[in-house]
């Protein structure tokens, strides 16, 4: 049996940005970080302190390259694939507000007119983890969104993208994924308690 590297993976949400804060959906919006998503980014840089990682890669999103910039994340390297879901219609628009028009909706059922299909986020979350194996890497941090990182650590797991709605992820909160012997397993999801102390 081939002997896999011992690969840790981090992922990290960037920090809250107005929209994140008032529950929009932000997929191709470039907002910026509020100044308490730079202050929850100094503390997961903080917390991420003494971690040398031989590899991180951020969305080329504004907000999570600032997130990497404030943590000490770098070199960073962009990765297009770790954009956020592209919501179409439903950009900018909250959960309740598209419930008024489509009672019951979900987005991990349902999906977004004129967005991007789960199969597709689907799709790029296994292209970043298939560069990430094949990197040589063993620590690895990845910066990016909600909705993108839930589906890359349902997909890392093996698990259909829809297991993503399963996973749970606050801004400026650090998961860890890995191995244990030759599977992919993740090892701490939606970690927060860098934020509960100044």
């Amino acid at each position: 049996m081939r002997r896999l590297p011992p690969m840790r993976v981090t992922l990290i949400r960037h920090g809250e940005t107005e929209w994140s804060k008032s529950g929009q959906h932000t997929g191709s919006t470039d907002l910026p970080l509020l100044p308490e998503g730079e202050r929850a980014a100094e503390k997961a840089g903080r917390r991420l302190a003494g971690v040398t990682f031989d590899l991180v890669r951020s969305s080329p999103m504004q907000r999570a390259r600032r997130t990497a910039e404030i943590a000490g994340l770098e070199p960073v390297e962009i990765d297009d694939d770790l954009r956020e879901w592209q919501y179409g219609e439903y950009e900018g628009r909250t959960t309740p507000e598209i419930r008024r028009e489509r009672p019951g909706w979900d987005i991990w059922r349902d999906g977004c007119p004129g967005g991007e299909s789960l199969a597709d986020l689907g799709a790029r979350a296994d292209r970043v983890i298939a560069r990430v194996l094949e990197s040589g890497a063993e620590r690895v941090a990845l910066i990016a969104h909600g909705h993108m990182l839930r589906v890359v650590g349902a997909r890392w797991g093996e698990l259909d993208p829809s297991g993503g709605g399963h996973l749970g992820l606050g801004t400026a909160a650090i998961c860890e994924l890995g191995f244990e012997r030759e599977r992919r397993v993740i090892w701490l999801w939606n970690d927060t308690r860098h934020l509960q102390h100044e």
